[in-house]
């Protein structure tokens, strides 16, 4: 049967996400997370869909690929396909096509899992090594400490203060409550959850945003920030711990994050909440 690309309409997203969930695994390289989708919902579902492209078989999904900007990919392949020849061929060729509705012609970049032939065949075919990204675990089957701040839940109607924080931590006035509101009534928050750190005098210094792919798989952190008044106390550590805790209530096995390797600070922080750095992986490039 030959394998088909199409772009999703918004009301096919359930069968992507559930197909993402089903497909984390902690003995597999960190891949694409059903809360990368959840995070990107904030522009609705039909911006959502528009930035997914699956390849099925014979109604099967086999890859799905979704664009984080018009210019990056970030992908992932089905377990029982993760080797497959014909496939990797037929991704590569699709997104390294611009006719054929991926990626445009000139400066592209793609992110597959390490251990995929469609990893090892982007390299195969020219497309050249990338930024280097620092994947980090931290296993949940033990106990996680307490974080040493005060953390709650963020529900409806107490957004304002979490958005706050994450324009301060990253510098970007574009998330708005309205966005807020727009993300977590998304399919993928069904199981997640906005944590807001607080301090002594309770005043809000850092967030993040926990999604569960499901009881037994990892769990991702997407984003982190600590509010710009409140750096270099660390606060950062405390909040990644009660994300780990929130995961572990979830019943994630394990937490995941990624980050660019140049982020050093990033890196210590996550390693001193206890995560795990993992082997780095490369984006494959094409172009300046």
């Amino acid at each position: 049967m030959a394998i088909e690309l199409s772009t999703p309409d918004a009301g096919r997203l359930g069968d992507v996400v559930r197909a993402l969930r089903d497909w984390q695994s902690d003995a597999a390289p960190i891949q694409l997370h059903p809360g990368d989708l959840g995070w990107y919902w904030q522009f609705g579902a039909d911006a959502m869909a528009a930035g997914v492209r699956t390849w099925r078989r014979d109604g099967q999904l086999l890859a799905i690929g979704f664009l984080d900007s018009p210019d990056v990919v970030r992908m992932t392949v089905a377990p029982s396909a993760w080797r497959e020849e014909g496939l990797a061929h037929q991704v590569v060729a699709d997104m390294s096509e611009p006719r054929r509705g991926v990626l445009p012609a000139g400066k592209a970049s793609i992110e597959a899992p390490d251990g995929t032939r469609v990893q090892e065949l982007l390299s195969e075919v020219g497309w050249s090594a990338g930024e280097p990204w620092t994947p980090l675990r931290r296993d949940l089957t033990g106990p996680v400490d307490q974080p040493g701040l005060r953390v709650e839940v963020v529900g409806p109607g107490q957004e304002s203060e979490f958005t706050a924080v994450h324009r301060s931590a990253w510098g970007r006035p574009r998330f708005t409550d309205e966005l807020w509101r727009a993300m977590t009534a998304g399919l993928p928050y069904t199981d997640a959850r906005c944590l807001l750190a607080r301090d002594g005098q309770g005043v809000p210094v850092a967030g993040v945003t926990v999604w569960s792919a499901g009881p037994g798989k990892p769990g991702l952190l997407e984003p982190m920030g600590v509010h710009a008044d409140h750096r270099g106390r660390g606060c950062g550590r405390m909040i990644c711990v009660a994300a780990a805790a929130e995961l572990k209530k979830l019943g994630s096995s394990s937490a995941l994050v990624c980050t660019p390797s140049s982020r050093d600070a990033a890196v210590a922080t996550y390693e001193s909440a206890g995560f795990r750095r993992l082997p780095e992986r490369l984006d494959r490039t094409r172009g300046a």
